[in-house]
């Protein structure tokens, strides 16, 4: 019932990460793995969906750790978008911010990724990535403008 209930979801995330279905694929087989490893550590504290989706985020980061791969794509960020029935306007910001982000530097478009879109605190996304939170805070700052500059002139 998990797997069924997730699967799109978690995929979603995987896409963030890398465009590689076979990449997606492991890092899918490894979330699940974990997750199913540690249902019973689950405490109730926060959302069980925002927790195996932090689940997800961790696999994927040290999958890209492991494959050597800093460039975090914004693919599927449409198509979550459709699926969850947005309306046109928003459906048509988020395939400009999907233009727009490719580019934006790897490390800036990594950063925004997770904090923005993955909900990780500069904190958390220093010590995942191996920077500094100002440089966290920095990057995301540095994306942000970059972002809202080519939405605006476009």
């Amino acid at each position: 019932m998990l797997y069924d209930k997730f699967f799109f979801k978690m995929r979603y995330i995987c896409l963030r990460f890398t465009k590689n279905d076979v990449d997606i694929e492991d890092i899918l087989q490894d979330g699940f793995a974990r997750l199913f490893t540690n249902l019973h550590k689950y405490r109730g504290d926060g959302s069980f969906e925002g927790w195996v989706r932090r689940i997800f985020t961790n696999v994927s980061i040290e999958h890209v750790k492991r494959k050597k791969v800093h460039i975090v794509d914004f693919e599927g960020l449409e198509n979550l978008l459709v699926a969850k029935h947005f309306n046109v306007l928003e459906t048509l910001y988020a395939k400009d911010l999907l233009k727009a982000s490719h580019t934006i530097s790897p490390g800036c478009k990594t950063v925004f990724n997770l904090y923005a879109v993955g909900g990780l605190t500069h904190q958390e996304i220093g010590r995942k990535l191996g920077i500094t939170e100002s440089t966290s805070k920095s990057q995301y700052t540095r994306a942000k403008v970059k972002l809202r500059d080519i939405i605006r002139s476009r």
